[in-house]
């Protein structure tokens, strides 16, 4: 017997048998969504997706095979959001910054996609029409393109671990926060971590400076990364 494809993207819509379909893949992709907007990850089961839709469990398998699959079409649904009509500058890295920026907001939008569970690949029609954007704005690197997927993968990977720490630290305690930065104060100024104080204080009789906002947090260490990422296929 033939071995049925491994991912949603390479099998039909529908079954060939039963009913005929009452519903589609991204009817059950946008319920998923808004379970998880609303209750986060662990509210979205193939169980309560159904009861939204109105039909039975097991009519789901008509068109996705799991739970996987529910993962797949949701992150392919909320990639979509990500504008890839921006014309592009031409400039590499400022190009790759203003699509990290975009999807950082979509990440931001939909608090459980940085807790979908990481996987070298999970692309689907709209994650391939982000990287061939991606790719299109490397253009100009002369860079190997097994190299140039990874530095897409790192971008986003970064993007998800700052999203995650954002939402994160919304939901933390200022009390918590404040005496977080005071015991690594008090570690700094004990003098038996000198690349530390200086690092927090840049001289030790300097106080530290406030946390800089998120999004120009995040936009920093991006650009860094890409900087220097970048930098062997420039110039």
């Amino acid at each position: 017997m033939e071995q049925e494809p491994a991912i949603v993207w390479t099998r039909p819509e529908r079954g060939t048998r039963g009913p005929a379909a009452a519903h589609s893949r991204t009817e059950l992709a946008a319920v998923a969504v808004a379970l998880a907007d609303r209750g986060g990850l662990s509210a979205v089961s193939m169980r309560q997706v159904a009861r939204e839709l109105g039909t039975g469990q097991a009519s789901l398998y008509r068109y996705i095979s799991g739970r996987d699959d529910l993962l797949d079409l949701m992150t392919d649904t909320v990639t979509g959001e990500v504008d890839l009509d921006a014309p592009l500058s031409g400039d590499p890295v400022t190009d790759l910054l203003a699509l990290a920026t975009r999807t950082r907001a979509v990440h931001l939008r939909h608090p459980w996609l940085p807790e979908i569970p990481p996987e070298p690949l999970r692309l689907g029609p709209r994650g391939l029409d982000y990287l061939e954007h991606a790719l299109r704005a490397m253009a100009p690197v002369r860079l190997p393109g097994g190299t140039k997927t990874e530095i897409v993968a790192l971008m986003n990977a970064l993007v998800a671990q700052f999203a995650r720490t954002e939402l994160q630290g919304g939901r933390t305690a200022t009390g918590r926060q404040a005496a977080q930065a005071a015991y690594l104060s008090e570690a700094a100024a004990r003098g038996d971590r000198p690349h530390l104080a200086a690092a927090l204080h840049g001289e030790p009789a300097t106080p530290p400076a406030p946390p800089a906002p998120p999004g120009e947090l995040f936009e920093r260490a991006m650009h860094r990364m890409l900087t220097g990422l970048l930098a062997p296929g420039l110039g």
